[in-house]
């Protein structure tokens, strides 16, 4: 072989060493370089969690706020009816007065009793609702009147993912009952076989022969059908006590 040759091939060996030993350098480095890339995508997977923390604590102080400003705004008119109540210049403004502050008071209360459930895991749900339909009946009955909101049946603890939608539920139904209704209101909580069920009944005028809740454009019903299809549950209509006035039931196939 000459010399030139030789040296070629030289050169060519030691250009090939050059290129493996940067090939080797490359595979070294890639262990280290997939662990950097992996502690990055940690640490931003950690920051998006530390602000995903702080939104969600930042909601709930603002939720609190809020409510804490609507109870003392309810209680600052509550306070002002009052206050011109006894200022007023004769009995029936009076009256009114102090019937319209005792209303605005009972809002509050239901207010309160619809989010009393917020920081719970269960709730007894006839308990709740007695609570609740007692500061309704106050809301919705004149002072005096001989109607009360009647809560019967069975003693039964619920979720309260599923209490504060029933809360809601019975809240709309006897509203509505309310406004037609002129005797009692019974509100009925049944569990059975794993089954649950609640229902309002009223002896008012009841539904139309006709009725099709499915093309009611009100918004009450639009409510009550979507909080209980959302919680796996369906709505009956039928007629009351006696078959005079409307019986409303949600019914659960299984209880939660």
């Amino acid at each position: 072989m000459s010399i030139r040759n030789a040296k070629s091939a030289s050169g060519f060996q030691r250009a090939t060493q050059r290129v493996v030993a940067r090939k080797k350098a490359r595979g070294a480095k890639r262990p280290s370089t997939t662990l950097a890339e992996l502690k990055a995508a940690l640490a931003r997977e950690a920051k998006l969690l530390r602000e995903k923390r702080e939104l969600l604590q930042r909601q709930d102080l603002l939720s609190q706020e809020f409510e804490h400003r609507l109870v003392n705004g309810l209680q600052m008119v509550v306070s002002l009816l009052s206050m011109q109540g006894r200022t007023a210049t004769t009995p029936e403004v009076a009256a009114q007065l102090k019937t319209a502050a005792g209303r605005v008071a009972a809002f509050g209360r239901v207010h309160r009793q619809l989010h009393l459930l917020d920081s719970q895991k269960s709730v007894a749900l006839k308990q709740y609702l007695q609570g609740l339909c007692d500061d309704l009946a106050g809301l919705l009955f004149r002072d005096g009147a001989a109607r009360a909101v009647v809560v019967t049946g069975a003693d039964v603890r619920v979720p309260t993912a599923l209490g504060i939608p029933l809360g809601f539920i019975v809240n709309e139904l006897i509203t509505n009952s309310a406004k037609f209704a002129r005797g009692d209101i019974t509100v009925r909580v049944e569990a059975s076989s794993g089954a649950l069920s609640l229902s309002v009944a009223d002896d008012g005028p009841g539904l139309p022969a006709q009725f099709d809740p499915a093309s009611s454009k009100g918004l009450g019903m639009k409510i009550i059908q979507s909080l209980a299809r959302q919680n796996g549950g369906a709505v009956r209509f039928s007629a009351g006590d006696g078959g005079h006035g409307t019986r409303t039931t949600v019914a659960f196939a299984q209880s939660p």
